[in-house]
């Protein structure tokens, strides 16, 4: 869901083409498979796609990528393990580290709270990638459009 919602952000922003993403797990759990179908009813609901099948996080994603923004302890714990002082060049957050309201650090599995769950993730994720694109021009001038 984040993916589908921080591409729809880059595309409003005019800045296709310079910010790449992707979007992987950190264990193993349904590679190839789609988004959860209460995942895409959500992101259809708001005029996105999401095309995206599950895979692991590699350590090349850490020499790929500039950041990994992770969605739970659990998952920043995971995916700092796979970094390398010599070779690493993305920086980890939290997806929440970007909420401007958090009541939390992570983001909540919405799997077992029914569409509400999934809807309220979408709002989290909404505000976090808004204000992640906002970071992002911040740190990087080029983004400006």
């Amino acid at each position: 869901m984040a993916e589908s919602i921080f591409d729809g952000l880059v595309e409003r922003a005019g800045l296709v083409g310079k910010i790449e993403t992707d979007s992987a797990g950190t264990s193993n759990y349904h590679i190839g498979e789609l988004p959860d179908p209460r995942t895409l009813e959500i992101v259809a609901k708001y005029g996105l796609e999401s095309n995206s099948r599950g895979r692991q996080l590699t350590k090349a994603d850490f020499d790929q990528f500039d950041y990994i923004i992770v969605m739970d302890q659990s998952n920043f714990a995971d995916s700092k393990r796979l970094m390398t002082a010599d070779s690493s060049q993305a920086k980890l957050f939290l997806m929440r580290d970007f909420d401007d309201q958090p009541t939390e650090k992570d983001v909540p599995d919405p799997y077992w709270s029914g569409k509400d769950g999934f809807e309220q993730i979408y709002q989290i994720l909404l505000r976090s990638c808004q204000n992640f694109l906002t970071y992002l021009q911040q740190q990087h001038p080029e983004l400006h459009p």
